[in-house]
């Protein structure tokens, strides 16, 4: 499989911009998918972002300084802006295209049997990069909310909120209140939480 044709495979995949049946609430597929690529995400430490504004800057920031200080490090953000490996770098570079083609022609019969959503695959594949590329640390930012969020499977070191404001309330609630719950799914016992939200409600 070539690399056009890996990410277009991808795209075919349910994505929450062309339909709403990309946004399926629940985090078992995604863990049958992670147990069966060897629970990649359990192999280095990792910062999780979530947020209405700014948690792409912030979760960038983080990994510009875990690299910085000699440490390797992961960082999985979206969308991409020019090409899709984009949104899975190592110490800033961005994934290699080859490597895509692989990973996707390796673990497609697995995503046959299991259908994940555009974001479920792309955030196994992020995940299996990094231990692959055996990196010491890792930033995730959320995709949509935090609570049922693909990404939401981890267990970090560190969680960090940023501002919340209005954003897919049919998904997430109708009230600032819900939507910062929604986001606060990411906060797990014994990871530190630092916040940027200030709002009343929130």
């Amino acid at each position: 499989m070539t690399p056009e044709a890996a990410y277009q495979y991808l795209l075919d995949l349910p994505r929450f911009e062309k339909t709403t049946e990309a946004y399926k609430p629940g985090l078992d597929k995604i863990r049958r998918i992670l147990h069966a690529m060897g629970d990649p995400h359990l192999r280095y430490p990792i910062a999780h972002i979530a947020g209405t504004n700014g948690k792409g800057s912030v979760s960038s920031m983080i990994a510009a300084i875990g690299t910085a200080s000699g440490k390797r490090t992961g960082l999985y953000t979206s969308p991409h802006l020019f090409h899709f490996t984009e949104r899975f770098r190592v110490d800033g570079q961005p994934a290699p295209p080859d490597w895509m083609a692989r990973a996707v022609t390796y673990w497609r019969p697995l995503f046959e049997v299991e259908k994940p959503s555009f974001f479920e695959a792309t955030t196994a594949l992020a995940f299996g990069f990094f231990a692959e590329m055996e990196v010491e640390a890792a930033v995730i930012e959320t995709g949509l909310g935090g609570r049922l969020d693909a990404t939401n499977v981890i267990q970090p070191l560190v969680t960090a909120i940023t501002q919340i404001g209005w954003d897919h309330t049919e998904q997430l609630g109708k009230t600032l209140a819900e939507i910062a719950a929604e986001k606060a799914g990411i906060i797990k016992h014994g990871a530190s939480l630092f916040t940027m939200a200030s709002q009343p409600e929130v």
